[in-house]
């Protein structure tokens, strides 16, 4: 009998002890009966009181002065980017204006094809003008460079230099002063019944001769033809 006393009570101060730690770790103050090994039978001794929070007091301290980092399952990261401003290189600075031409350049520039030759003209500056279109088909009733027929190259010629013709070949019969062939100029009218030219001097025109031909310098060949000078 007095074995299964003494297992029971060695049990009990076990379960008493194991209480008090369980307690402890909880934080709880417990009192509790426990009936030590030593004791005998029938006796119940008080345990002293337990303060379990002694007991974790150096775990507390430690949490106390640890950091606590919590992340959330959601959080976004985001940084600051400074702001960056693009400026375009200058353009380049314009060419520098080109130099004028000097007066002996625009002396010897030779005027366009078509230019209107000065109102006080001379016959050779008729000359000249004439020039300019030799190579220009004839048409019969042209009066451009895209086409002349005779009269009509002798007035646009004249034109050029700022004298009015009449349109045909009969008119300008009578447009100007009739001059003996040993006084004729260059720049007067060759006139015969049907054709008019431009004299060149030194028994040469400048014409628009028939369909086929083209504006040409040629000799006269006219016989007797009239020198008419115009202005």
């Amino acid at each position: 009998m007095s074995d299964a006393v003494t297992a029971a009570t060695d049990g009990l101060g076990s379960l008493g002890r194991r209480t008090a730690v369980a307690a402890g770790a909880s934080g709880l103050v417990v009192s509790m009966l426990a009936v030590p090994a030593s004791a005998a039978p029938g006796e119940h001794p008080s345990l002293p009181t337990v303060d379990t929070a002694a007991l974790a007091a150096s775990a507390r301290d430690a949490l106390a002065v640890s950091p606590v980092v919590s992340v959330p399952t959601e959080a976004t990261w985001a940084f600051d980017v400074p702001a960056i401003t693009v400026v375009a290189d200058p353009p380049p600075p314009p060419p520098a204006p080109a130099p004028a031409p000097s007066s002996s350049s625009r002396s010897a520039a030779r005027a366009p094809i078509g230019a209107a030759a000065p109102a006080s003209a001379d016959g050779n500056a008729i000359v000249e003008i004439a020039s300019r279109y030799v190579g220009v088909p004839y048409l019969w009733g042209g009066t451009t460079p895209d086409g002349f027929d005779c009269s009509g190259f002798t007035s646009y010629v004249f034109a050029q230099a700022g004298i009015t013709l009449p349109r045909t070949s009969a008119d300008q019969r009578y447009a100007g002063t009739e001059v003996p062939a040993d006084q004729a100029l260059p720049g007067d009218l060759v006139w015969s019944p049907g054709h008019v030219a431009i004299y060149a001097g030194g028994n040469l025109q400048v014409d628009s001769p028939q369909p086929g031909g083209t504006v040409q310098i040629r000799e006269i060949y006219q016989s007797n033809p009239v020198f008419i000078r115009v202005g």
